[in-house]
């Protein structure tokens, strides 16, 4: 079975059979699947009225576990964002009715950021419907190649986690 990056590997081997294209024949298809996943992602947030941020910092929120709250620094290191975009993003949340914020009984000068009832009705229908999309897109893998597939895309990974988890 041959895919559009087998053409494209092949036609730059036959233009510059002088350089190594073997690394295309990973990270194009990844690339290509990361834009299809993309578009799944974003199909399911607008099916409820969320935007990709506004996910990343709901389901955040949510494997806190109850009572789904964090400081609004935690959300910040969960969600890679700045301070001031994340103050942002919490005050529209919060005009959405999706988050509040209340006084942290451990820092009298903190908040908390916890979720709504409607927050969390609106996040779990969301990550439900997401799953259901991703497993479709993983549906030609055997359980055995699912795995090698996820230990493999982790060897990828750990080295810019590592980093990120630094700065």
């Amino acid at each position: 079975m041959r895919d559009e990056v087998d053409r494209l590997v092949e036609a730059w081997h036959t233009e510059r059979p002088d350089l190594d294209v073997r690394p295309l024949q990973v990270l194009s298809r990844v690339s290509r699947l990361a834009r299809h996943l993309d578009r799944a992602r974003r199909a399911v947030f607008a099916d409820h009225d969320l935007e990709s941020w506004e996910f990343d910092v709901l389901t955040a929120l949510r494997r806190a576990g109850a009572p789904y709250q964090l400081s609004p620094g935690r959300l910040l290191r969960a969600t890679l964002v700045t301070s001031g975009t994340m103050t942002n993003r919490i005050d529209r949340l919060a005009a959405a009715g999706l988050v509040e914020r209340h006084p942290d009984p451990q820092d009298k000068r903190g908040v908390l950021v916890r979720l709504t009832e409607a927050g969390l009705t609106r996040v779990d229908a969301a990550f439900t419907d997401l799953l259901g999309r991703e497993q479709a897109i993983l549906e030609g893998l055997t359980p055995g190649q699912h795995a090698a597939l996820a230990d493999l895309l982790r060897t990828l990974l750990v080295p810019f986690d590592s980093e990120t988890d630094r700065h």
